[in-house]
């Protein structure tokens, strides 16, 4: 077939205008590629182009290229922090950058330890970063569903049946209303051991004051991060807080000039008649009953900041590590023993005619 040919001589007053609209919208590309050759140019230098991505002409800078990470199981342990921490270094420096979390090996995560992890991958999204989770096990997507941490991620949520999910939340620091209704309505029917209203109280502020220290010390302005589970089966309750601050061992070099290796400035912390607080409310009041409750419940408590890991195992015994990287502020975890089938009440509850 014969190629035909527009004769110019035959072209309507609506061609014009179709052709005139395609050289301004040519004019435009052209416009267009010139203003990013020059950003790109500002960016990287004179001459600099681009090949899949990656900058070919010499300049040290390049363009963002896909990060995969590989994640085991992530447990309340140090093994499980120390997976953690290697993954807030891996991020730590990233901007710009797809994050692609492979989740296959992960065949369990901890519920409570989506706190921590929310935390560092909050930070990396601050950043700039896409986070993304791949390959994720039933198991642990059924997890990070019901508690409500994949719904940060594009996911959807999936109903709690049962009711033993703490959600995932994140807290501004003035959100400390929103903090203690939450606290009530995650704890309620949750098989706390039996207490007096006096201790109760007492219980619940100590709870309040782990969002407490993290507004007041952590100096953090990205948040507050908690998460739980309630395991009816396995007796016991995980909860953890975890803030992006400054951590403890660079509070108590500002506040009280203590110089000490991060696990230690955890330990002075966790003294109750420790505080860096000032005015007329002490401040290590509710950690020193927290501590002595999850004492004889025969819990645990864990603390992470900084390099610095600390926990009262059930047994009472302190155990206190260096992790191999920084945690980017201060991670609490607590678990409460449900099996406990003792009643408590406060020491300062008995009265001197109840001995006789």
């Amino acid at each position: 077939m014969k190629p035909s040919f527009v004769n110019p001589k035959k072209l309507a007053f609506k061609d014009f205008q179709t052709l005139s609209a395609l050289s301004l919208l040519g004019l435009a590309l052209a416009v267009g590629l010139l203003t990013f050759n020059g950003w790109l140019a500002g960016q990287y230098g004179a001459g600099a182009e681009l090949e899949g991505g990656r900058r070919i002409d010499g300049y040290n800078r390049t363009m963002p290229t896909r990060v995969d990470i590989s994640l085991p199981p992530i447990r309340s342990d140090f093994q499980g922090f120390t997976t953690l921490v290697n993954l807030a270094e891996r991020v730590n420096s990233l901007e710009y950058s797809p994050i692609a979390l492979d989740m296959s090996a992960a065949n369990w995560v901890d519920a409570n330890m989506c706190a921590p992890l929310g935390a560092i991958l909050y930070r990396a999204s601050h950043q700039l970063n896409m986070v993304r989770f791949e390959h994720l096990t039933e198991r642990v997507q059924k997890i990070f569903q019901k508690n409500g941490f994949l719904g940060f991620y594009g996911h959807a949520k999936k109903a709690d049946e049962w009711g033993t999910a703490i959600q995932y939340q994140s807290f501004e620091t003035k959100d400390d209303r929103f903090f203690g209704a939450y606290i009530e309505q995650h704890f309620k029917n949750k098989a706390i051991p039996e207490m007096s209203e006096a201790l109760r109280k007492k219980f619940w502020e100590s709870i309040f004051e782990l969002f407490s220290n993290a507004v007041i010390h952590s100096k953090t302005e990205l948040g507050i991060f908690t998460c739980g589970q309630y395991f009816p089966n396995k007796k016991h309750i995980d909860f953890a807080i975890a803030d992006l601050g400054i951590g403890i061992s660079q509070t108590l070099i500002d506040k009280k000039g203590l110089n000490l290796p991060p696990e230690e400035a955890i330990d002075w912390a966790m003294e109750g008649r420790n505080t860096t607080k000032t005015g007329s409310i002490p401040g290590g009041l509710g950690l020193k009953l927290l501590r002595e409750f999850i004492r004889l419940n025969r819990g645990r408590i864990q603390a992470v900041s900084f390099t610095g890991y600390w926990e009262q195992c059930a047994d009472g015994a302190i155990v206190k590590k260096t992790l191999p990287y920084p945690f980017p502020g201060t991670v609490v975890n607590i678990e409460i023993n449900t099996a406990d089938t003792n009643s408590y009440i406060l020491s300062t509850e008995h009265k001197p005619e109840d001995l006789f």
